[in-house]
């Protein structure tokens, strides 16, 4: 189930509230003795998070399919880099942070269980109380697992906004009387205290300047699938700390290769275009990075954008259109 991202808390008695955990969205699943870690881009979590699937298996329950955040603690809040640290190919590796730094799943959903096999039919209403219920059977045997909080107080989730930080970075607002909608956005929004959106790295410029007399990037070029699958540009993001240029260089240079853009590209005729801005050099569809802007208009990000984190986690399909595109609200309503 996917949100979709809006400026304002939603009003109403339909809507439910909960914090947005900074983390990686996974469905847990165990059959008996199997466990599955599944992010959303339907990668296997599993090989890096071996505590959880331990904690897994030590629950009462023995079948059932949980939606929730894999996050880890450090210190009173979330670390989002110790995150990334867990997806590493050493099995040694996973293994030491898996020891040092364990990560806890925050449940928030309840898809499935060995008496109810088609919970996610049913509307968020129901779910929600059999999900207490479940955590109350089953989350005090392992600390490793939580319940997300929840309100349906529009008060409290703007506290929860304006509280954002620290490992959480926004609220969600989920429609009470819809079932689970896996697939689309309608019955989930985000709200966060900055807009952002995850874009794929589909190439970048080089600096005008080397940087101890090497070329380094000097811009990255992002890109958003359309509903027929081609990657448009939509804009750049050129603040990259100096002290990172090289490593991230060295990082992009080996990913070159055509197209790049297969919908709309850099360097298209423009009364701005100059010879440099038309040259770049195109990347595989490999890297997605989450941005942060001001203003999206004509499919395209009106100023330059930031980094916000890079997303390994989320596969680069995932990253359309869609995602920006806002309900309108009525402006008559608005002029009234």
């Amino acid at each position: 189930m996917d949100a979709r991202s809006v400026d304002a808390v939603p009003r109403g008695e339909e809507w439910q509230y909960e914090p947005k955990w900074d983390g990686f969205r996974c469905l847990l699943t165990r059959q008996d003795s199997r466990v599955d870690l599944r992010s959303k881009s339907g990668e296997d979590l599993a090989r890096y998070f071996p505590e959880l699937v331990a904690a897994a298996l030590k629950l009462k329950t023995e079948r059932f399919l949980l939606d929730g955040e894999i996050v880890v603690p450090h210190g009173k809040s979330f670390s989002f880099d110790d995150l990334l640290q867990r997806i590493h190919p050493a099995a040694s590796r996973v293994k030491k942070l898996a020891a040092e730094t364990p990560a806890l799943f925050l449940a928030f959903d309840l898809l499935a269980t060995t008496k109810t096999p088609k919970l996610a039919t049913r509307p968020l209403r129901e779910r929600r109380p059999l999900l207490d219920a479940f955590a109350k059977a089953n989350f005090k045997s392992d600390r490793s697992f939580r319940l997300s909080p929840v309100t349906t107080s529009y008060a409290q989730a703007q506290k929860w906004l304006a509280q954002s930080g620290g490992g959480s970075d926004g609220v969600i607002a989920k429609r009470l009387d819809l079932p689970y909608q896996a697939g689309n956005r309608d019955g989930m929004q985000k709200i966060k205290k900055f807009r952002s959106a995850d874009c794929v790295v589909g190439g970048f410029r080089y600096a005008t300047n080397r940087l101890h007399g090497r070329k380094v990037v000097g811009s990255l070029l992002l890109g958003l699938y359309d509903d027929e699958g081609l990657l448009h540009h939509v804009g750049f993001s050129s603040a990259i700390k100096q002290e990172d240029k090289p490593a991230l260089t060295a990082k992009l240079e080996p990913l070159i290769a055509e197209p790049g853009f297969t919908g709309n590209a850099p360097g298209g005729p423009s009364r701005w275009s100059t010879e440099r801005s038309a040259r770049w050099c195109p990347l595989k569809p490999e890297l997605v990075a989450e941005v942060g802007y001001d203003h999206f208009s004509g499919e395209r990000f009106r100023h330059g954008t930031s980094i916000l984190r890079w997303r390994p986690d989320k596969a680069p399909q995932q990253c359309t259109f869609d995602q920006l595109r806002q309900k309108a609200a009525d402006p008559m309503k608005l002029l009234a």
